[in-house]
């Protein structure tokens, strides 16, 4: 019995039959071969990555109401109040993908929560590369991807840390928000992880059509990419640092770096982005 009015649980019967067949198929509306809620976890990545040595299971999507180890980049911990969040995972498995693609996925899993929130939630949600999912220039989501195998078949477990409901004491720093302080129309969180799984299941079935190229899903993320055109400050690994204007996602899916000074373009493929204001005029 859950006794906070406020934070329903979700309602897997009425996720499952919206978002899940056992015959396969790629339509998005049903795109998933199973389905799991779960009260309480360590961390649902950790629990997929687990279970996918089995190799027949693909498709497949856990959601905790309440994690005490979630997960982020550079294996960041955070801890939301239960049911305030959508924290998911999904294992995903990608015959003939080219094994140096699969760095795109979690920019391929934002564009598809950028599409849901501002679908659903009509809240005008960006991207800050490479994973953060922001409204107002603060952190409504986050995103992990981690490999869960190379051969025979790629395969990938992809972790989403959506706030929802949670309040401005409870926000874990001054940078986040949630879907509630955002002013969002709705913070159903079944209406929120059925459009959330979907667009994710519309964006995978859209790539692997395409034959996995990589062109236009990098035009789709440029698009929802708030960091370009920013003046930025790059930490990267060894306490070095890069400030410039960000100018690019390249097709490898790193930031490019217009450095102060006029030296030559910078990818970066892993480091910390701070958004710095302008210089002034």
């Amino acid at each position: 019995m859950y006794t906070d009015l406020n934070r329903p649980p979700l309602n897997v019967d009425s996720l499952r039959a919206a978002l899940v067949t056992r015959e396969g198929g790629n339509d998005p509306r049903t795109f998933y071969r199973s389905l799991d809620v779960v009260a309480e976890t360590g961390s649902t990545n950790a629990d997929l990555l687990a279970r996918s040595v089995d190799t027949a299971l693909d498709r497949a999507v856990l959601i905790a109401e309440y994690q005490d180890h979630g997960r982020g980049r550079h294996s960041r911990s955070f801890v939301a109040p239960a049911r305030s969040s959508v924290s998911v995972s999904v294992l995903l498995r990608m015959p003939g993908l080219p094994l140096q693609s699969l760095g795109w996925f979690p920019l391929m899993t934002g564009i598809a929560v950028v599409d849901a929130l501002r679908s659903v939630a009509e809240v005008d949600a960006t991207l800050k590369w490479p994973n953060d999912v922001q409204i107002g220039g603060k952190k409504v989501a986050g995103i992990l991807a981690e490999v869960a195998a190379t051969a025979p078949i790629p395969s990938v477990v992809i972790g989403i840390g959506l706030n929802v409901t949670i309040t401005e004491p409870e926000l874990p720093v001054p940078t986040a928000t949630s879907l509630q302080l955002a002013g969002a129309v709705t913070t159903d969180r079944d209406t929120i992880a059925r459009a959330v799984l979907r667009s994710l299941a519309t964006q995978f079935t859209a790539w692997q059509a395409d034959g996995w190229q990589i062109e236009g899903l990098a035009a789709d993320y440029r698009s929802r990419c708030n960091t370009l055109g920013q003046r930025v400050r790059v930490e990267l690994p060894g306490n070095e640092e890069i400030v410039g204007i960000a100018t690019d996602v390249d097709l490898q899916g790193r930031i490019v770096v217009q450095p102060d000074g006029g030296a030559a373009p910078v990818p970066v493929s892993a480091g910390d982005v701070t958004h710095l204001r302008p210089h002034p005029a």
